[in-house]
């Protein structure tokens, strides 16, 4: 759906992301159409074990799943999905059931030819068009949503916790606007419209660092894997731009299975938090240091956009893939 702008530089914010999401969904439909066109589709293993790479992405992937899937490809066919749900575009293809795909983690499909039959795997990718690395959204909900995605995965997240997300993220109800007393709410200086981590009640707290502690490979997963309802095509690998090309056929770009990126951010770290001070916007002058809560590569925070200002959102640190 379309954002409506509530002034000129909210217009300016909507048109960036817009101009950055179809930069992105031109490297996807770019990488679908030049595996398509490859010349030869006989694909051998990489000598290389690494993640990182520079040259064509569309060999250095397909090398990259021969050495996983342990097998030659002799031919391979690529499906754009990515701009299905953003900018209805991409390939059309159906579900099992015959019904159409209209989103997907995936952002492309590759439809493989081995010696062993055909395998299909998907691909989520990650676009960078700056000189260095950018932090990269994973995920865009609501704090009822998330819990709702964690419980329907076999994670269990009580009331106790659910509510205190709810007041991070600043939902109806439960701001210290709705639950402070006017003098109460007179004497705070920080943003009456959520409350900060640090500010959670001690057992919201608890909860929740025992979910990310008991289920951080989890959540990983879930994080990179879902979206969309019913979605027939989880990836089984990440391919991330990491910085601006000049050359589609020598781009740095880091490659994962999901296995692989999983392991690799609960070994950069737990759940942890990062001390942070408001900078600008409306509550510039607020003197309180606020915890930042943060898991392996991934980082969350209440959105605060206009549109959306309580959405949860989840996001991959920026140059993750040089700390492994």
């Amino acid at each position: 759906m379309a954002l409506t702008p509530t002034d000129s530089r909210h217009a300016q914010q909507i048109q960036a992301g817009i101009a950055g999401r179809n930069r992105g969904h031109q490297f996807e439909h770019t990488l679908a159409d030049t595996i398509n066109n490859l010349t030869n589709k006989t694909v051998h293993p990489l000598t290389n074990d690494g993640h990182i790479f520079t040259g064509n992405p569309a060999t250095i992937l397909l090398q990259y799943i021969v050495n996983e899937i342990k097998t030659p490809i002799t031919d391979v066919r690529a499906f754009w999905l990515g701009g299905l749900a953003t900018s209805g575009l991409g390939d059309a293809l159906l579900t099992d059931n015959g019904t159409p795909i209209t989103g997907s983690k995936s952002d492309i499909l590759l439809q493989l030819t081995t010696n062993n039959g055909i395998k299909t795997v998907g691909v989520s990718i990650k676009t960078c068009n700056k000189s260095t690395p950018t932090n990269d959204q994973m995920y865009f909900t609501t704090a009822r949503a998330f819990c709702q995605l964690l419980k329907s995965n076999g994670i269990e997240v009580n009331s106790i916790a659910e509510k205190g997300l709810s007041m991070f993220c600043g939902d109806a109800g439960n701001r210290p606007i709705d639950l402070l007393t006017p003098t109460e709410l007179s004497c705070r200086i920080s943003d009456p419209n959520r409350y900060f981590w640090e500010e959670l009640p001690l057992e919201a707290q608890k909860s929740w660092n025992s979910i990310f502690q008991e289920h951080q490979d989890e959540i990983t997963l879930l994080l990179f894997q879902k979206a969309y309802k019913d979605d027939p095509y989880p990836p089984d690998f990440l391919l991330h731009q990491t910085v601006r090309y000049e050359n589609f056929t020598n781009c740095n770009i880091a490659l994962f299975t999901m296995q692989e990126i999983v392991k690799l951010s609960r070994k950069h770290c737990g759940f942890v938090f990062s001390e942070y001070k408001i900078k600008k916007g409306t509550y510039k002058n607020d003197p309180n240091t606020h915890l930042a809560p943060r898991f392996g590569f991934i980082q969350f925070q209440r959105g605060g956009q206009k549109q959306h200002p309580t959405q949860l959102q989840f996001n991959l640190k920026a140059g993750y893939f040089k700390h492994i």
